[in-house]
């Protein structure tokens, strides 16, 4: 896991130009916070602590203004830059090397149980606004 963290810090410097320090990334990217938070959440939610994982979920959200449940399935080098507004729903799946912008929502429109939320493949790049369900 802390590997894939390692990668999560490291994909800002491959992606955003304007990065100029490390105290930028840790202050002013909370894209890297809400996918660090995530897959710590993500980890407990798979091995049975959903209430913690949902409440880590929760802090998270308030914090970046970003929404990613627990249990959605993001891979490596994932980033979200300028992510205000950002959701990615219950059953989301995203591979790895994604780029996601502001305002996007990877969300569903069933109610029925089952995979109802979008997959982004590899390589994508989601741009500002998309709302994708």
């Amino acid at each position: 896991m802390f590997e894939i963290i390692k990668e999560d810090f490291l994909v800002v410097y491959q992606k955003d130009p304007a990065i100029k320090s490390k105290f930028e990334l840790f202050f002013n990217y909370p894209g890297i916070w809400a996918i660090f938070w995530y897959r710590l959440a993500n980890k407990l939610y798979k091995n049975g602590f959903k209430f913690i994982a949902k409440l880590i979920s929760g802090v998270s959200q308030f914090l970046t203004n970003i929404d990613i449940h627990p249990s959605a399935t993001i891979g490596r080098r994932v980033f979200i830059d300028h992510g205000f507004g950002v959701v990615i729903g219950e059953t989301t799946v995203i591979e790895n090397d994604v780029l996601i912008y502001q305002g996007v929502t990877l969300g569903g429109v069933s109610l029925t149980h089952g995979k109802r939320h979008p997959t982004i493949r590899k390589h994508s790049v989601i741009g500002s606004g998309a709302k994708i369900l």
